[in-house]
């Protein structure tokens, strides 16, 4: 079983059996510490404490290099200094660490429509819906882990099963950057050797009720009698208990909490200082992002944009607008606009453009429509990318312009985010 510093790790081979298991839990790897190593990469490699210095505070998270002397979250700081004593002590930023959790999410709904995050670092995202746009689910964690780490910079680790529960015990055990992915059929014999203290959502409490009954792995709970398990730890939970230790999890990945927004972005292979080159790429997004509003059948009334420099520092801007709308060009010249207000013109490493606050199309228009002309020409635009592939038909100024184009998944192929 992995433990929190990284020891006892398990992963899953190339090419593993992942039949049946199409639910993954994605959890970023001491997300804190990565995220400011990120923007300070003078921190790489050492024992990091994040928390406020005074000594009645308690350590937020730490690195992996603290975490090996026995620091833990929730710890005093004083008592994670006599551990580690050569730690370094970083105050907690929660504005970079929203920021980056807002990168990596935006990752997750690129892939899949059915995202549900559980904290800032972490989520579950169901894909058995999308295995013909991305492939098995065993490939698709993988595109994440590779996409988090080569977009964002910070590494993930990701547990495939059949269930929540499963996933997320298997994402802890491939801490940290792995992936364990566990078939349904093998989902019985996975669980059987593990300890009650691995289970979602069993605390120490818990956990000491039952190993003191002499339950001490999830097989037994399973060979426990119903009486028995219910003096242990009540009537609701032991009916829960059992149910998980028998693989059952009827929980499904929960997106009420995910906003509806439609999204593209490229990273580029190499950074790009050209504005124009880059106010060109805005409107290809942009394209995009309307093509996929239209064929929803939205409109959006908030346009945003995305920037990350070369240095990693990611900023964003947002404009709500008049009306709703579904016009590509509409939607480019209010983010070209958005990132002709950015001051910063170091070399750019990604752009993204996001249409926001999403209704259904064919509200009344008013009594002059300034895209008229541009509706009738995205209209015959669509009409024939439909005949004869999004591929084939695009801007002139569009062609022969990929500029250090990145190697990522092409935006027309992302998922409806829902």
């Amino acid at each position: 079983m992995g433990r929190g510093d990284g020891s006892g790790r398990i992963v899953s081979a190339d090419g593993a059996d992942d039949s049946g298991a199409g639910i993954l839990h994605v959890d970023m790897d001491a997300f804190y510490a990565a995220v400011e190593v990120l923007h300070d990469p003078s921190l790489r490699g050492l024992p990091l404490i994040i928390g406020a210095p005074d000594g009645r505070s308690v350590v937020s998270s730490a690195s992996y290099e603290a975490r090996r002397y026995g620091v833990r979250s929730a710890m005093p700081v004083s008592q994670a200094l006599r551990l580690c004593p050569t730690a370094r002590i970083v105050p907690p930023d929660f504005t970079k660490y929203r920021d980056v959790s807002r990168q990596v999410m935006e990752i997750f709904e690129q892939v899949t429509p059915l995202v549900e995050p559980l904290s800032i670092d972490e989520a579950f995202l169901d894909v058995r819906g999308v295995r013909r746009l991305w492939g098995s689910p065993g490939r698709i964690g993988a595109m994440i882990r590779e996409r988090v780490q080569r977009e964002v910079g910070i590494t993930c680790s990701v547990g495939i099963a059949a269930t929540k529960h499963v996933a997320k015990m298997a994402s802890t055990m491939a801490k940290p950057d792995g992936l364990l992915i566990v078939a349904e059929a093998d989902t019985l014999d996975f669980l059987a050797a593990k300890p009650v203290r691995a289970m979602w959502g069993v605390g120490p409490k818990t956990a000491e009720s039952l190993e003191s009954r002499g339950i001490r792995l999830i097989r037994d709970i399973r060979a426990t009698p119903a009486s028995a398990l219910e003096r242990a730890v009540g009537p609701a939970l032991a009916v829960r208990l059992r149910e998980l230790a028998e693989g059952r999890d009827p929980r499904g990945v929960d997106t009420s909490r995910v906003e509806k927004s439609v999204g593209h972005e490229e990273t580029f292979d190499v950074d790009i200082s050209d504005p124009e080159a880059l106010r060109s790429e805005i409107l290809r997004l942009a394209d995009r992002v309307a093509g996929r509003l239209r064929r929803a059948g939205w409109e959006t009334m908030t346009v945003a944009i995305k920037i990350r420099f070369a240095d990693f520092t990611t900023v964003s801007r947002s404009q709500t607008l008049p009306e709703p709308t579904s016009v590509g060009q509409r939607i480019g010249d209010v983010a070209r606009t958005l990132f002709d207000g950015i001051d910063r013109k170091d070399p750019v490493r990604l752009v993204g453009v996001r249409a926001e606050r999403l209704s259904d199309a064919g509200g009344a228009l008013g009594l002059w429509d300034d895209d008229a002309d541009w509706r009738r020409v995205e209209g015959a635009l669509d009409s024939a990318q439909e005949r004869f592939g999004s591929g084939m038909i695009t801007r002139a100024r569009h062609l022969g312009a990929d500029r250090g184009r990145g190697s990522a998944p092409h935006p027309k192929a992302h998922g409806l985010e829902g």
